[in-house]
């Protein structure tokens, strides 16, 4: 077996970063809304509190996977190209951060790991993968939709608890 010279590289469990966040965050905020309403980038922003360059990449990926339908003009803004029921959070998930993979030596295996045929835990981690993808792929973007945005929800929460809003 031939490996590779100087340290070995390790598969690395998956992580959930912030473009996953805000493209579940900007969907379930639009997956609240009518069907028929075009909601701003702007109201999303503000709404979900995701920064504005991340927005705009994220969008551009979900209108790109199929998720989104992008309007132009001075009343533009986005709004979902299907029933927010028929988006999984694995989907979203594989749009903007590419296939769901807990180690990467559970897809590549001998390509990506030495180790591989010799390895007691490889089943365990390939069975987590696989009940993980088939959760999320049974919850769809419909069963978390948000009407208000997570920041007023964040401020009426503060405000019930008696906190100060700033």
């Amino acid at each position: 077996m031939n490996r590779p010279k100087g340290k070995m590289e390790r598969s690395s469990l998956m992580h959930v970063g912030r473009r996953v966040d805000y493209a579940v965050r900007a969907l379930a905020y639009l997956a609240g809304q009518p069907p028929e309403k075009i909601v701003s980038k702007a109201e999303i922003e503000k709404r979900q509190d995701i920064p504005s360059h991340y927005l705009s990449k994220i969008m551009k990926d979900l209108v790109a996977g199929g998720f989104v339908n992008s309007h132009v003009g001075s009343k533009g803004g986005f709004r979902l190209a299907k029933a927010s029921q028929e988006i999984s959070i694995k989907e979203i998930y594989e749009c903007v951060e590419g296939p769901l993979v807990l180690m990467q030596s559970v897809v590549k295996g001998e390509e990506y790991c030495p180790y591989y045929s010799a390895c007691t835990q490889i089943s365990i981690w390939a069975k987590a993968q696989n009940l993980l993808a088939g959760y999320l792929s049974k919850v769809s973007i419909g069963d978390i939709a948000d009407q208000q945005g997570l920041r007023e929800r964040l401020m009426s929460l503060h405000g019930q608890l008696g906190f100060s809003q700033k």
